[in-house]
């Protein structure tokens, strides 16, 4: 069975295309089969790992319109191990098309039941709580959260945490917010150490050890269409998603590296 990863915040510029691009690269690097699914209209997750929308005749827009089959839209990235269920801006209207849909809000959840030729997918939401990223907590088995270490650090957050009540209360039992990763932090700023201390006295133990520097590369890396360990491997932040990505490994995938 497929371990669904979603990485959501419904605050934008957190970190969370970032981490979806750079955890789905690194699991591929460690030996596991990955689907990266794109649930952005914006399609940043599909651009960043080196696919483009003029390339791509059939997205995740199709499959969840009973337009094609999930096999159909799969794409193979550059990437050591990672395939993606690409979104293109078509994807815009599938939160006003969707709403005719009997049980649309698990229309991902469905498809994703019909593959099991990989490990895990990493699920990239949008910044909203509409009905994509609905049908994205439907699907998942595991939620991590970007918290960025800056002064409206938990903003959103309360609300996320309400809108995953409703989505346990009715649609899927084991939801629950299983891991932080706390981005974007500069370690010359007081705020940034004491943003790290008050998600860690909120959330304890979820919190994953590692935390995400600001990182020019890792600014640089998406403009080039690469993940940051196969644009800039020695970089601060090549370096931090290599160890987050172990510890998500270590924790729910049970590690089992090729190297």
């Amino acid at each position: 069975m497929v371990l669904s990863i979603a990485v959501t915040n419904q605050k934008g510029g957190v970190g969370k295309t970032t981490t979806c691009i750079n955890l789905a690269a690194e699991l591929g690097r460690l030996g596991y089969s990955v689907l990266a699914v794109d649930m952005d209209p914006q399609g940043n997750c599909s651009s960043g790992l080196g696919i483009e929308a003029d390339a791509v005749n059939v997205s995740l827009y199709d499959v969840l319109l009973g337009g094609a089959s999930i096999q159909e839209a799969l794409v193979a990235t550059p990437w050591e191990g990672v395939s993606l269920l690409p979104a293109t801006i078509d994807l815009a209207g599938a939160e006003v098309e969707l709403a005719s849909i009997i049980s649309r809000e698990t229309c991902l959840r469905r498809h994703m039941a019909k593959l099991d030729h990989y490990d895990v997918a990493i699920i990239d939401c949008p910044p909203s709580l509409g009905l994509l990223t609905i049908n994205a907590l439907v699907a998942a088995q595991k939620l991590i959260v970007p918290i960025q270490c800056e002064y409206y650090a938990l903003e959103g957050v309360g609300q996320l945490a309400r809108t995953i009540g409703l989505v346990r209360d009715c649609l899927n039992p084991d939801l629950s917010i299983d891991g932080v990763l706390l981005t974007m932090f500069d370690s010359r700023t007081r705020l940034a150490h004491d943003v790290v201390e008050e998600v860690r006295r909120q959330f304890g133990e979820i919190v994953f050890s590692t935390v995400i520097p600001r990182n020019v590369k890792l600014s640089e890396a998406p403009s080039y269409a690469k993940p940051i360990t196969y644009y800039e491997p020695a970089s601060t932040g090549a370096q931090s998603y290599t160890l987050f990505s172990r510890e998500v490994a270590t924790r729910w995938l049970h590690l089992k590296t090729k190297r």
